[in-house]
């Protein structure tokens, strides 16, 4: 099992050809996929540092994904995008105080958003 990837799931091509490309121009190695099943596949047969979680996929909640995931791999660090939630909104507050995601960055981001909360996430 590798846990130097990241996990990136979407269900815009678009926004995870954006993620995808950050991490792998800045050298970080990254599995896409486009819905919570696919995402849940692949805990099941990687191990990854971080997750980026689309908060509205077309078969599951990104929080309830966030749970399942957290179930499977306590240690891996969760990040929810979203372009319909907000930092300052109840669930995400919850989610975050209940340490169910570790940060929260709302869309569109920047680049250095993205890498930001890598490095904020993970120095090493």
């Amino acid at each position: 099992m590798t846990i130097s990837k990241f996990l990136i799931v979407d269900d815009e091509p678009d926004m995870c050809w954006a993620l995808h490309h950050i991490l792998e121009k800045n050298g970080f190695a990254a599995v896409v996929g486009f819905t919570a099943q696919e995402a849940l596949a692949q805990m099941a047969s990687n191990g990854f540092l971080m997750a980026f979680l689309d908060a509205k996929l077309p078969d599951m909640d990104g929080l309830e994904l966030a749970r399942r995931i957290r179930l499977m791999d306590p240690d891996v660090r969760i990040v929810m995008i979203s372009g319909y939630f907000y930092r300052d909104d109840v669930s995400v507050q919850k989610a975050l105080e209940d340490g169910l995601i570790s940060d929260f960055i709302s869309k569109p981001f920047q680049n250095d958003e993205i890498l930001g909360i890598i490095k904020l996430l993970d120095p090493a």
